[in-house]
């Protein structure tokens, strides 16, 4: 079911010396590398090309990178103007402040959900770049049939937070669909099991203090579990599933789904993964605790700032405790998926074996979401880059366990 990269094409790529490209300036085209005879994404468009991505592409013997040829203005373009700055970055405060809002009281939608022909009783808005706007107008009294037009945008589809429900019945709808074939609803049927744990980590994000949310949140991880223990390739689908901003209970579920992976990959027994995966999935619950205004805050954090951000691990942990149902085991995952082997990790300062395992392999499954995860002034690096990224801090990551997460990962796209 993995994804597979196209065979290099000399029609279809252009070739170009890597170090033509500049440092801090902004990729106008995609990036592709050759590995092993086939083509690879290794930077979006967009992407700010740094020292440590240069470095990276010369430790890795990179001399020659592609771009697709349908790109090849923007190539001349960007060859021949030889771009010296880093592009600047208008102030949008107030509108990022609306963008904020808007985010906050809606819930974003797999397109893979959104069948063209399919009639839905909801509205579907559309946020992108900055911007709010209504796609389809739909309700319980006057449903909608899906166009093909609505899933050409860019940017993340979104529901009111109040039509979930409907949304809900909607996804079981397409269990029943006759037009849909039993393949495919396989495979629906395996990524609504995703679906169900974004909304149910919401819920738990609104109101962490609520057991029945907790409950739900177990039962989800032994679903996932289910999953990929019966086939391992379907990580590659549950993980490919791409929003265009970043949410924390989103990045929650996919670390979850990566860790129990990794665990399923390296062997660990059936109870011990769900309590890798009920602490991956639990992991950030602290962060409810923070401010909006720093969760969401545009740029880099000022110290204090920070300082109060870092405080969500232990957060974390006092609003578990209050649940008498987490596993202790869990607890690992919770408080030691920003500790580094180099002890320079928080909160505590642990350095290698005084990280568990359970913190080891939702740190590495936490960092690698956080890069090919976008947000606001932020480009998300490729699967390809990232892995790179991550397994080049071999002084902060369990190397064994990189190993297999790079092997668990090499064919996500």
């Amino acid at each position: 079911m993995g994804t597979k990269y196209r065979e290099v094409d000399a029609d279809s790529y252009i070739p170009i010396e890597a170090d033509k490209l500049v440092v801090g300036v902004r990729l106008p085209f995609n990036v592709f590398v050759e590995d092993k005879g086939t083509i690879k994404p290794l930077f979006n468009k967009e992407t700010i090309f740094t020292s440590l991505a240069r470095n990276i592409l010369k430790e890795k013997g990179i001399s020659r990178v592609y771009v697709a040829g349908e790109d090849k203005l923007s190539l001349y373009s960007y060859l021949q103007n030889n771009p010296s700055r880093k592009d600047s970055i208008d102030n949008v405060s107030k509108t990022f402040k609306e963008y904020s809002f808007y985010k906050e009281q809606h819930y974003p939608v797999d397109r893979v959900f959104l069948i063209p022909g399919m009639k839905i009783n909801f509205s579907l808005f559309l946020l992108n770049k900055l911007s709010f706007k209504i796609l389809m107008e739909a309700t319980p009294k006057r449903p909608e049939i899906i166009s093909e037009e609505v899933l050409t945008t860019e940017g993340d589809i979104v529901i009111k937070k109040s039509d979930i429900p409907l949304y809900q019945g909607y996804l079981n709808s397409l269990l029943k669909s006759e037009n849909i074939s039993g393949e495919d609803k396989s495979k629906i049927k395996t990524i609504i099991v995703k679906e169900n744990a974004k909304i149910t980590v919401k819920d738990l994000f609104d109101n962490p203090f609520n057991s029945e949310n907790i409950k739900a949140s177990k039962e989800l991880v032994a679903k996932i579990i289910d999953c990929v223990l019966k086939d391992r390739d379907v990580i590659y689908d549950l993980v490919s599933l791409k929003t265009y901003d970043y949410y924390t209970y989103i990045h929650s579920v996919n670390v979850a789904i990566m860790s129990v992976g990794l665990g399923a990959a390296i062997g660990l027994k059936r109870e011990d993964i769900e309590k890798l995966g009920i602490g991956a999935l639990l992991h950030d619950i602290g962060k409810s605790a923070i401010p909006l205004e720093i969760l969401n805050k545009q740029g880099s954090l000022d110290n204090t700032e920070f300082q109060i951000f870092k405080t969500h691990v232990i957060e974390g942990e006092k609003i578990l405790r209050t649940h008498n149902n987490i596993p202790e085991e869990s607890f690992d995952a919770v408080l030691q998926h920003h500790e580094k082997l180099s002890g320079k990790g928080y909160p505590s300062g642990l350095s290698k074996e005084a990280i568990k395992l359970f913190g080891r392999i939702t740190a590495i499954a936490d960092c690698y979401d956080a890069l090919t995860t976008p947000r606001i002034k932020k480009y998300p690096l490729t699967p390809f880059f990232a892995l790179s990224v991550i397994a080049k801090e071999t002084i902060n990551y369990d190397r064994e366990l990189l190993k297999e997460f790079v092997k668990m990962l090499g064919k996500v796209k």
